[in-house]
């Protein structure tokens, strides 16, 4: 459950709303019986006050009792608004039909003023709907105003009290998750190394499971960041900025379990494999004593009896002994981490910005933010000749909706006079918490599909629960809560409750048969398939542009976070530094991180559509491995923010951090006359073969023969001398990761851009020359510093590739608390044997 659902956001929702909801229908039911209500009216005051009930359990989550009563307040003004005009209009068929779409694109456009109006919104629509469809008189108006006015006090009240949201139990809820899915990591780690002896050929599934682990912890992280910086949140004496540096070092040391596990699943050496999966099961099981002293007994010896001094001597950086340490190194870190945060407050005296710290993301609904949150930066298709598209994103989904709207009702009324509403919902729903056409289609999709489940299930209890008010009272409340449990893991299940929950209340009003819930179908059918095509349409928001967009971002967040490194690594100021490195710098890079962590949890929610194979053109499994690259470089810049911090980075790190940063800054597409995808590709790889000049003394031409090791120009410092540098072994990483990004996310000319991940590429004009002065690119038979790739794979889809010119010095075991993790690429130094290559997460084709 902790690790599931973190902070309990899913289940306070389920909760509150099954309370909300049931009490208030007492309550209304009460104030019916007491002002004898006719049966008609009690049934109307009943459901009015529930959908009150529900949307203020959504809308009242602050944890401060007068930003709920403000945002109360404001309830009977929006359904009472939505009422009377309803009431206005009623006698007059055609003009109820008119102001309909008016409120559609009311509600929508008033989003613009912030998410309290999200939900007013929602109340204008339904007041409308209530007193058009229920056909409210002036007479019934007030004491319709009446339920919404008493339902609003009820629910103000369970928010300021039973239901009141705790910002500090919430957030040490998360850090539980968070402690939760990093023993999730280690468990999925665990099992990647046993599917690897036992199963071989579902080693790719495992590593994918591995992967999405990964994800859920980093957003877990991001909770912490959030809630952080709500008031009251952290306990006298805490601070925020130490909290992030301790989750940060949790991170790293459980990514790099992670990272040591598929290099060693990959590797055919059982015995250590079998070795390490019992270090992670520890782990993964919370016996962080246990799990410590088998990973210490790990590091003191080589598995075949030799002492660790020998061993590294012998193992190359691909050697399976080598990843074996670096997983016990990395256990070791972590329990470390985790017994500090057990053991003393997470209060640092050397912080003195802590009452200064700003989260990198902030919440909404207790939940991290959804696409609208950044998507609505993103320019959509077909500004040249759709006036639409010049709009902001609101008003354009206001527009949008209401033409869904309107269509709906025109349809939606030749399938049924009565029941065309149906089909309005289902439009007008689809451009709510959407953003890209692709979302607003999988939204209406499932809305079809929970709806045909929904009907079976309701069916049938219907049936079983009909002559029994309780029962059906009880069917209603849970369905809600169930619904409003799993909304956030997928819609369709929400709409499945919710069709059950419809088949109970068309069943106290007798009204209920299967030609009803057929119509039902059909009608929202309708309503979905003209949302979609309106989204299709109707200024399109393309999740190729936004995956492009937020692509960028993370390109320049990285780039930032780079150039911090850089500047800190060639600061030689360290006798004026806390811990070895100024307070104020040290807090600058843990902001980064978190920056760059943001901007990768956005990249994969905006191609969240197109890890499925739903959207034209695409290719999922591209898709994901592109996602873990991107999250590959997102851990090493982590890495080397963490390595720099130590005394005595190498003398060129600094430079070589410098010229990455610019390499990938330089992908990321502006607004100048010399941002084309050609120019931003002659720059990157401009800035990749500076950092190849650092590293080797020279820019390394496509022809030319790969050095073995790094620093060898003269003056430059010996291997030896580099050995257990983690800021050199991080940088390498990233120069490799980056010189493969290069390649995918700015292609060649003549290189077609690779659908469905935002890839651009010049227009081919044919096979020209590069421009004078272009670096060459490697060939694309080779890896990144001279590992050529034989073109033949194994059974489980491993490189094997001959040649290998990694150096020896760069990939040395870690010290426990060393900081070497995440996604390692498995190359023997000086060794002409084949050997393997495995990227974490992903099964990568032959080229």
């Amino acid at each position: 459950m902790a690790g599931s659902d973190p902070g309990w956001t899913r289940l306070r929702m389920a909760v509150s709303g099954g309370v909300a909801i049931a009490t208030a229908l007492a309550l209304e039911y009460g104030i019916s019986r007491a002002t004898h209500a006719s049966a008609q009216a009690q049934v109307i005051a009943m459901m009015l006050g529930a959908v009150v009930a529900m949307m203020g359990s959504m809308a009242l989550t602050a944890a401060s009792a007068w930003a709920n009563a403000r945002t109360a307040a404001f309830f009977p003004v929006a359904l009472g608004a939505g009422m009377a005009a309803g009431v206005a209009v009623g006698r007059h068929t055609d003009l109820t039909l008119i102001v309909f779409v008016v409120v559609m694109f009311v509600a929508v456009i008033i989003r613009r003023f912030g998410a309290a109006f999200f939900f007013y919104g929602f109340q204008l629509w339904m007041g409308y709907f209530f007193a058009s469809f229920t056909h409210a008189t002036v007479g019934t108006l007030p004491s319709m105003l009446v339920t919404v006015v008493a339902a609003s006090a009820w629910v103000l009240l369970l928010s300021v009290t039973v239901l009141r949201t705790s910002s500090r139990r919430a957030l040490a809820r998360t850090r539980r998750a968070f402690a939760a899915r990093s023993r999730d990591v280690a468990r999925m780690s665990a099992a990647l190394l046993e599917t690897a002896v036992t199963d071989p050929e579902q080693v790719p599934r495992a590593r994918r499971r591995l992967t999405a682990h990964q994800a859920r912890l980093a957003e877990a992280a991001l909770m912490i960041e959030a809630w952080s910086a709500e008031p009251g949140a952290l306990p006298a004496g805490h601070s925020a900025v130490a909290l992030r540096r301790h989750l940060l070092d949790a991170q790293l040391a459980i990514d790099g379990v992670a990272a040591a596990a598929g290099e060693l699943a990959a590797s055919g050496q059982t015995g250590l494999i079998v070795e390490a999966a019992g270090v992670t099961g520890l782990l993964a099981g919370n016996e962080y004593a246990a799990a410590d002293r088998a990973a210490r007994d790990l590091l003191a010896r080589d598995p075949v009896g030799r002492d660790a001094g020998t061993a590294r001597e012998h193992a190359g950086p691909g050697a399976a002994s080598s990843q074996a340490r670096h997983l016990a190194a990395s256990t070791a870190q972590f329990v470390a981490v985790a017994r500090r945060g057990v053991d003393r407050p997470t209060t640092d005296p050397a912080d003195r910005a802590a009452d200064e710290f700003e989260p990198a993301v902030s919440l909404a609904m207790g939940n991290l933010p959804g696409s609208p949150a950044f998507a609505s930066a993103v320019a959509p298709r077909g500004r040249r000749w759709n006036p639409l598209t010049r709009l902001d994103f609101v008003a354009r989904q206001a527009v949008q909706a209401a033409v869904a709207g309107g269509l709906a009702i025109l349809i939606g009324r030749e399938i049924s006079p009565a029941r065309y509403y149906w089909a309005v919902l289902a439009a007008f729903i689809a451009f709510s918490g959407t953003a890209t056409r692709s979302e607003t289609s999988i939204k209406a999709v499932n809305r079809v599909i929970g709806t045909v489940a929904g009907l079976v299930a309701g069916l049938a209890l219907a049936h079983a629960t009909t002559g029994h008010t309780m029962w059906i009272l009880a069917v209603v409340v849970a369905s809600m809560s169930a619904g409003l449990y799993l909304m956030r893991i997928s819609y369709r299940y929400m709409i499945f409750f919710i069709t059950i929950m419809i088949a109970q209340l068309y069943s106290v009003l007798h009204e209920l048969s299967d030609a009803l819930l057929m119509l039902r179908l059909e009608e929202t059918a309708a309503g979905a398939a003209i949302g979609i095509t309106v989204a299709l349409l109707l200024a399109p928001l393309s999740t190729r542009d936004v995956v492009g967009t937020v692509r960028g971002d993370l390109f320049t967040a990285l780039g930032d976070l780079l150039r911090a490194a850089a500047d800190h690594a060639g600061a030689e100021s360290a006798d004026a530094a806390v811990g070895g490195q100024p307070a104020d710098t040290r807090h600058d890079l843990d902001a980064l991180i978190r920056a760059v962590d943001t901007r990768l949890y956005q990249l994969r929610l905006a191609a969240a559509p197109l890890t499925r194979p739903l959207v034209w053109g695409n290719s999922p499994s591209r898709t994901r491995h592109r996602l873990t690259l991107y999250a590959a470089t997102a851990h090493y810049a982590r890495s080397l923010a963490a390595a720099v911090r130590t005394p005595g980075p190498s003398p060129r790190a600094g430079q070589l951090s410098g010229a990455l940063a610019d390499a990938v800054t330089a992908m990321a597409p502006g607004d100048g006359p010399d941002q084309s995808p050609r120019q931003r590709r002659a720059l990157a790889l401009a800035h990749l073969a500076a950092a190849d000049e650092v590293l080797y003394g020279r820019p390394l031409p496509a022809a030319a023969k790969w050095p073995a090791d790094p620093w060898p120009a003269a003056g430059a410092p010996a291997p030896a001398d580099a050995a257990g540098d983690a800021t050199l072994r991080a940088l390498v990483h990233l120069r490799q990761l980056i010189g493969e990004i290069v390649e995918f996310a700015l292609p060649g000319p003549g290189s077609p851009p690779d659908a469905g991940t935002g890839d651009e590429a010049e227009p081919s004009r044919g096979q020209s020359a590069p421009d004078p002065g272009e670096p060459a690119s490697p060939p694309a038979d080779r890896f990144p510093f001279g590992a050529r790739v034989r073109r033949t794979a194994t059974r489980a889809g491993v490189h094997r590739r001959t040649g290998d010119a990694w150096p020896a010095a760069v990939d040395t075991a870690p010290e426990p608390g060393d900081g070497t993790a995440g996604e390692r690429h498995a190359l023997r130094g000086g060794d002409s044997r084949t050997s393997r290559h495995r990227r974490r997460g992903v099964s990568r084709p032959v080229r």
